[in-house]
């Protein structure tokens, strides 16, 4: 039973589950007596201070007492036998970064603890015999995309190139191929996972089923997964890009928008984000349009709607290829960066409250901000259709079988360069998206629905998936993590035990 050697420990770390780590040192050098000693690295060295560079997110970059670097499950394994084995009697927190694009201090990175960062292992394989494509956590989709297309294949990934793949799987995933082939988590064959005593475990439909479901939606909590194997199909270029038009055609947009999310008879390969935009690099307020058709075809039917908005400001729609697609996504790493959710029906009112509290935020921020900055605002519609075939593939934690209508989901992205700004911005991140749930809800358009990936720190997208998936997934941790590992030693992220 995987438990049994857990046993002394459940104690120790049930006390310390929201414990501030300080032997981090101490634990950093059983790290260096290890088999990974010479992965390790401390602050004032060229890989520690490389690392925390490397960040999306500016407040993200933390001060860990070390930086560990495997480069195989093996090596993963290693880690997490010596931190759990610390953690009997001086626990070690720890965190653990894939490709560290989530915006939320301490979920990738931790103060005074280890960060397992996965640096090295960013690799991508294709199995011809198989049709699966291994994927390594800390990849960049970009780099996924530029593996698979010389070999005429495809995954549903990320749509921006910089995104890393192992947070996007575990929180779902949306691509641009999502209405055809369902979430990007569905798509996942296999998941390689290091587990609490270290052991490297399968999961898929077949083997450890339970953990297979539970990993597709519900994040960090049962174990690390070291390798993806995704389904692939044919590769063939895109017609897509960026349309960047006044914003006074915002309500022409919209409308366009519910028309496009309530048609029975959507095109499969057409998907679209809407969004507002405002930058003191460019400092016009704009409406883009993100159209991303999934077959070589210029300007299809599923869009002419929007192709009706004329007085477009810029268009760089072209075929190409998916690489070239999300590269045109992909985003820096120079700035601090909040993203905040929230869901609701396809509602032109809603969609219209969504564009009043925007000019708010916009308005206070022209006022108060300093430095660089940016606000976007992005409206897409989340379609039944993504999970019609999940049962089949397996299941996943997410909750979507409640909904029998698309609706919209909405993500707040600001960015600034001042952390002196931390504040303001953070707090009117919060007032945009309370106050779109606040008039979704007197609406009655609100839906309860959380997409982890876009969550904020005090959002809780875990328990809006429904009461039974989190008691599934905590069943499913407590036989995988019984002793609880990585719901009291990893600080950071999104929680089921506290769900």
């Amino acid at each position: 039973m995987r438990h049994l050697c857990f046993i002394l420990l459940a104690a120790t770390l049930s006390e310390v589950s929201h414990a501030q780590n300080e032997t981090g040192s101490n634990c950093c050098a059983d790290l260096a007596l290890s088999s990974v000693s010479l992965r390790v690295s401390y602050p004032g060295e060229a890989a520690y201070e490389a690392s925390l560079a490397s960040y999306f997110d500016g407040k993200s970059r933390l001060s860990p007492s070390c930086i560990v670097q495997p480069q195989f499950a093996e090596e993963v394994s290693g880690i997490v036998k010596v931190i759990t084995a610390a953690s009997s009697s001086k626990p070690c927190q720890f965190a653990v970064r894939s490709g560290g694009h989530t915006p939320i201090p301490g979920a990738n990175n931790v103060n005074d603890g280890i960060t397992i960062d996965l640096l090295y292992m960013n690799g991508t394989t294709y199995n011809a015999d198989t049709g699966l494509a291994s994927i390594s956590p800390a990849a960049r989709w970009g780099s996924v995309y530029q593996a698979l297309e010389p070999l005429g294949r495809m995954v549903a990934g990320g749509r921006g190139s910089t995104v890393g793949v192992g947070g996007f799987l575990l929180g779902g995933g949306i691509s641009h191929y999502a209405p055809r082939v369902g979430l990007s988590c569905d798509n996942v064959a296999n998941f390689q996972v290091v587990l609490a005593n270290g052991s490297i475990v399968y999961a898929n439909k077949n083997t450890d089923p339970d953990l297979f479901t539970a990993l597709k939606g519900g994040s960090s909590n049962f174990g690390i997964v070291t390798r993806y194997d995704m389904e692939t199909f044919e590769s063939e270029d895109l017609w897509g890009g960026i349309v960047t038009y006044p914003a006074s055609t915002v309500d022409q947009h919209f409308k366009a928008l519910v028309n496009f999310g309530l048609d029975p008879n959507r095109d499969p390969n057409a998907a679209l984000i809407v969004f507002q935009g405002y930058s003191t690099a460019s400092p016009t307020d704009v409406v883009r349009a993100a159209f991303d058709y999934t077959k070589p075809v210029v300007r299809p039917d599923a869009y002419k709607e929007f192709f009706a908005v004329t007085n477009n400001i810029s268009d760089t729609t072209k075929i190409q290829p998916m690489s070239a697609i999300s590269a045109e996504f992909g985003s820096d790493t120079t700035k601090r960066v909040q993203f905040r959710t929230v869901s609701f029906k396809i509602d032109l009112a809603t969609l219209q409250e969504t564009a009043r509290l925007y000019k708010l935020v916009i308005t206070e921020l022209q006022a108060k901000a300093s430095g660089q900055w940016r606000v976007s605002c992005l409206h897409q519609v989340w379609s039944t259709s993504y999970t019609a075939d999940s049962e089949a593939k397996g299941g996943n934690v997410l909750g979507m079988e409640r909904y029998t209508e698309n609706f919209i989901m909405y993500q707040s992205y600001l960015s600034w360069s001042e952390a002196k700004d931390d504040e303001l911005f953070i707090d009117l991140g919060i007032m945009l998206t309370d106050g779109i749930q606040k008039f979704a809800a007197s609406a009655g358009t609100d839906v309860k629905y959380l997409y982890l990936n876009y969550a904020d720190k005090d959002q809780d997208p875990l328990t809006s998936y429904g009461a039974d998936k989190v008691d599934f997934m905590k069943a499913v941790a407590a036989e995988y993590d019984p002793s609880g590992v990585y719901q009291n030693l990893l600080p950071g992220g999104f929680k089921i035990s506290k769900a």
